[in-house]
């Protein structure tokens, strides 16, 4: 056997592990309201909210912020299209069911969490350019992240994979843009 397939199934037999105790928790109510609000505003319209108001009231380098946020979530876009298609890896409320939620894939694959890419691809640059928000953005890109694994959507490698993919193209569109 390989190394790259030693390590491929060591990481897919730990993301199994945890995709079956996922689906069998029942958590606090207020956590699944949260991980159901943090993944719907995830969905788009909370980062279209985010340019709304970077061009509104951003300042001095609301066009700079702007313009490295758009670009960081085109190239992102590209990237999770390809790679989805390339991986074809089943999503893990196709594999098990899950015990309460009932939210549907927003597409057939899983690898690697898009909504996880976008939050820190448009999280990154901005915190760079306004670091008064860094705490809120992070949080809120984390929320979404989380909440992917906890609604039986991705598997924790397919969210750790796309937050550093989006953390490394909003953190290049920055530098392309600055």
């Amino acid at each position: 056997m390989t190394a790259r397939r030693m390590v491929w199934d060591f990481i897919q037999a730990r993301d199994y592990q945890v995709m079956r105790k996922v689906h069998c928790w029942r958590p606090p109510r207020w956590l699944r309201f949260w991980m159901i609000a943090a993944t719907r505003l995830g969905d788009g319209w909370i980062w279209y909210s985010v340019g709304i108001a970077l061009l509104l009231f951003g300042g001095d380098m609301r066009f700079a912020a702007f313009a490295a946020a758009v670009s960081a979530e085109a190239a992102t876009v590209v990237v999770f299209r390809f790679i989805k298609k390339a991986s074809k890896r089943k999503r893990p409320c196709h594999i098990e069911s899950h015990c309460w939620s009932k939210i549907l894939p927003p597409d057939q694959f899983s690898f690697p969490s898009g909504h996880a890419m976008s939050a820190f691809a448009i999280a990154v640059p901005v915190c760079i350019f306004y670091p008064e928000l860094q705490v809120s953005l992070l949080a809120l890109s984390a929320s979404i992240a989380v909440s992917r694994v906890i609604l039986g959507m991705h598997f924790v490698s397919d969210v750790v994979v796309g937050s550093l993919l989006g953390a490394g193209l909003g953190y290049g569109a920055y530098l392309l843009i600055r």
